[in-house]
């Protein structure tokens, strides 16, 4: 793996000093991602004069492939599939709903909104407010804190939250200059005026804008990040594709033994009912190792096999204050507790968030890694879920980087994304913070745990995490 690396920190363009920085101590250490279990406290995160939010229930409709079976829908469409889905799981009466927001990352221009189109195609009363985020990949992270906002603020009593994502069919644009013609030509008062406007084309005029994950500040595309990043951290191809495999291992397993139950069927219109993710493909070592680089060519390490793929999908929770879901009859899943959001250098560091907010939420639950009894993390990449492990586990990196003293340490593996993740499950960006917490509360109940540590990464260096306590039963 030393000389792996030596050879791909040599050749990757734009190799940060940051990065060498790092590489030259990440070679004397070695990550330790099976941490023994220490006791743990029992004592509920409940705060005196806070109000306990509690997540009532979450699903989400299969995440599919890009160009599969939802590719002739709008996002609305799958969105409103989720609303209903939530609807039919949980029976929630119309008028006990106070609030509905979703996430979302690429916006289908006719739909900016596309919350309240979705209620109101879900049938939810007209009289609901609903409105959209938009933050990267933790835009349903974000749409759910909203929604424990607005409750333990009292504003609300109950609130849905989601998320929606639609890769088949992405708004491409007209060229700046195509787009200036046409608005004049909308606005021409004469004929005169309009052909004026016409002779200004040019044929490159009609090279459409195509949208890219990349980011604005850089120009640089997510994928050559994680390959700079995995650079850095001396994460190897190897281990890159052991850990992807691991991740459609453990996702079909879960799907053969019924633990996806989130999932709730959908009717496409015009074709069968998709019951299950299409994107679960366990592969070999072998197989993967054939795959070239798919970013940094010739020498980088991330591929197709070992990257989340482009996913259409949506997903909504319902959220409440534990006294209303009680009033209900409802026997709620778990208690969202602390979260946190936090940013950095988009540049060298895109993709550690969970580094820098996992330390700062369990201080707030005053609660270490060794608490937590299930872990579900954001896997953009395989490379960046593996360098964020060696990083949450080096005292030189907290102690240059992050302000303290020394390492919180990394996750233990066997409490890791035990039922898959965004590699094999799929990414739809505007909905995975729901699946993720709604695992979360999954796997506390079935493996009888009581803290469950989410967190994620994002687009423009910023970052989510939150504790979830199982519910008592």
């Amino acid at each position: 793996m030393i000389s792996m690396l030596s050879c791909t920190v040599r050749t990757l363009p734009a190799a940060s000093a940051w990065a060498a920085r790092f590489s030259a101590r990440c070679l004397s250490c070695s990550p330790q991602l099976h941490v023994a279990a220490q006791p743990k406290t029992k004592n509920t995160l409940s705060k005196n004069g806070v109000k306990n939010v509690v997540l009532v229930d979450g699903v989400r409709i299969p995440f599919l492939q890009s160009g599969t079976s939802y590719a002739d829908l709008m996002p609305h469409d799958l969105a409103r599939a989720a609303l209903q889905g939530l609807l039919n799981r949980t029976d929630v009466p119309n008028d006990a709903v106070d609030y509905i927001v979703l996430g979302t990352v690429i916006q289908e221009v006719k739909t900016s909104n596309v919350a309240r189109e979705a209620a109101l195609g879900a049938g939810f009363s007209d009289k609901i407010p609903a409105h959209t985020v938009t933050m990267a990949c933790i835009s349903s992270n974000q749409a759910m804190t909203t929604g424990v906002g607005l409750i333990a603020s009292g504003q609300c009593d109950a609130v849905i939250a989601g998320g929606i994502e639609m890769m088949s069919d992405v708004p491409i644009r007209h060229s700046r200059k195509m787009r200036k013609i046409m608005l004049g030509l909308s606005r021409a008062k004469s004929l005169g005026q309009r052909l004026s406007l016409i002779s200004r084309i040019r044929p490159d005029y009609f090279a459409p804008e195509l949208p890219a994950v990349a980011e604005f500040s850089t120009n640089e595309v997510m994928g050559h990040s994680a390959d700079r990043l995995a650079a850095a951290f001396a994460v190897s191809r190897l281990e890159q594709d052991e850990y992807a495999l691991r991740s459609h291992t453990l996702a079909k397993k879960a799907q053969e033994e019924g633990l996806l139950t989130d999932v709730v069927p959908f009717k496409v219109p015009g074709k069968d009912t998709v019951v299950r993710d299409n994107g679960i493909r366990p592969s070999s070592l072998e197989q993967m190792s054939k795959l070239k680089a798919a970013f940094v060519k010739p020498y980088g390490t991330v591929t197709a096999a070992n990257s989340s793929f482009l996913t259409d999908g949506a997903s909504a929770t319902l959220l409440m204050s534990e006294e209303k879901a009680l009033a209900m009859g409802y026997k709620p899943k778990a208690y969202l507790r602390d979260f946190v959001y936090v940013s950095q250098d988009p540049k060298d560091q895109l993709l550690l968030g969970p580094t820098y907010a996992s330390p700062k939420v369990l201080g707030k639950a005053g609660l270490t890694m060794q608490d937590i009894d299930v872990f579900e993390f954001h896997e953009a990449f395989a490379g960046q879920i593996l360098a964020n492990m060696k990083a949450l586990d080096s005292d030189w990196f907290a102690q240059n980087y992050m302000g303290r003293k020394s390492k919180v340490g990394a996750p233990a593996l066997e409490k890791f994304n035990n039922w898959g993740g965004s590699l094999s499950l799929g990414h739809p960006f505007g909905a995975t913070g729901c699946r993720l917490v709604t695992t979360a509360a999954h796997r506390l109940k079935k493996e009888g745990g009581q803290y469950a540590l989410v967190a994620a990464c994002a687009a423009g260096g910023q970052g989510h995490a939150m504790i979830v306590e199982r519910y008592p039963q």
